[in-house]
């Protein structure tokens, strides 16, 4: 049944691939394919349905000088019909991946749920996050362009115009996992009343104390502490297995430095400035003060009064205990800051977890599996305010089981 249904999500991935859907009001990027009934709201459909939504972005491409264009992937659930109002999901991908491939992981875990206990139906939208210069985690850069702000402002309607997603913010769900999951999280302090929750798995570092294993706010070097130990970067089985100085000098190492560059840093003469020197280690202390303005627990702390609020209730963040990117320690400082401030914010270590098998079911937490157990939540949230929809068991936009 597992295998039949994997099969099943890799023929929807291969229809993604094949049709091209643009948004209704969008020009086509250069040298895209032409999109399929784009004026129109997307087909209603028994089963699930994935496809390439791509929109020329104004925003981005006036920033850019050239044209710039959301590209995300959209699965639409059992049973969907735009007219049921479905509500969105919004999932970022971490460094390194995409969105296709990240829909690809994804459908799996939906089509699997077992037929007594099906999946919500929720319209998933998988963004891409990718850029020439890294991955820009959706903030708004100086380097990268205003993805925050276009997102909410230009993607956000073009994704409700199209699959009929509700336009409130209690119809709209974030997540995303690493680079993803900061994205998630700072999506949604970026617009608290925009968005109904984030949560946000594995986090790249939440609180700049601990920037990889570094506080950029008194350290002098990345690559040693004060009392010359080499900085770990990457732990296995309790054990370091690379510091942060062998990391840099990796091409993945030296791509990922640069992207948190291309988002956080100020703009030079010749791109985004350095954290710090690549050769020695040292921290530009001016550059690492620049960076405060994206840490999550200086910015939550600065901002407690007006965001506290808008905030309540929707400030997940999932990590394992074992991370092997040690993404725990700087979630164990942000947990305590969100305390201290008195949130109801939700941050769960999961024992004996690492980066990449906090997905897998564990038996205490959440047995059917993270994605079920995150979904499951964010439709009772949505069902909580929306009492009435037509998608509720027994009506007959319900998909809440499958033949």
């Amino acid at each position: 049944m597992a295998m039949a249904r994997l099969l099943a999500a890799l023929a929807l991935l291969l229809t993604a691939c094949a049709r091209p859907t643009a948004a209704p009001t969008a020009a086509p990027t250069a040298g895209a394919p032409a999109p399929a009934a784009a004026s129109a709201l997307a087909p209603a459909a028994q089963a699930p349905r994935i496809e390439h939504f791509s929109l020329r972005s104004d925003r981005l491409s006036a920033f850019a000088g050239r044209d710039v264009s959301f590209e995300a992937v959209v699965l639409t659930p059992a049973g969907y019909d735009p007219a049921c109002g479905h509500p969105a999901l919004y999932f970022v991908h971490g460094f390194g991946s995409g969105a296709l491939r990240m829909a690809a992981a994804y459908a799996g875990s939906v089509l699997d749920r077992p037929r007594d206990d099906p999946a919500p139906p929720l319209l998933r939208v998988f963004l891409d996050a990718n850029h020439p210069l890294g991955h820009h985690v959706f903030a708004d850069s100086e380097n990268t362009g205003p993805w925050s702000s276009a997102l909410v402002d230009e993607l956000l309607p073009a994704i409700e115009a199209r699959y009929g997603a509700p336009a409130e913010a209690d119809a709209r769900f974030l997540s995303g996992h690493s680079s993803g999951g900061w994205a998630s999280l700072w999506l949604q302090i970026d617009h608290p009343a925009t968005f109904a929750g984030a949560w946000s798995l594995a986090p790249d570092p939440v609180d700049f104390r601990s920037f990889t294993n570094v506080d950029l706010y008194r350290a002098t070097s990345m690559y040693v502490a004060a009392d010359g130990t080499p900085t770990p970067l990457v732990r296995s089985g309790g054990e370091v297995v690379m510091t942060l100085e062998d990391f840099v000098r990796e091409p993945e190492g030296r791509e990922i430095f640069a992207s948190f560059d291309a988002v956080f840093s100020p703009r030079g003469a010749d791109g985004p400035l350095p954290l710090f020197d690549r050769a020695s280690g040292r921290i530009d202390p001016e550059i690492a003060r620049s960076w405060e303005r994206y840490d999550v627990r200086a910015r939550l702390q600065r901002e407690w009064a007006a965001l506290a609020p808008q905030l309540r209730g929707k400030l997940h963040v999932i990590v394992g205990d074992a991370d092997d990117y040690y993404l725990d320690v700087p979630a164990r400082l942000l947990a305590a800051e969100l305390e201290r401030l008195g949130s109801d914010a939700s941050v769960l270590f999961v024992p004996g977890r690492g980066h990449a098998d906090i997905f897998d079911p564990h038996p205490e937490l959440y047995p059917a599996g993270l994605i079920a157990s995150i979904e499951d939540a964010m439709w009772a949230r949505f069902l909580a305010t929306h009492p009435s929809t037509p998608l509720a068991d027994g009506s007959a936009c319900a998909p809440r089981s499958r033949g």
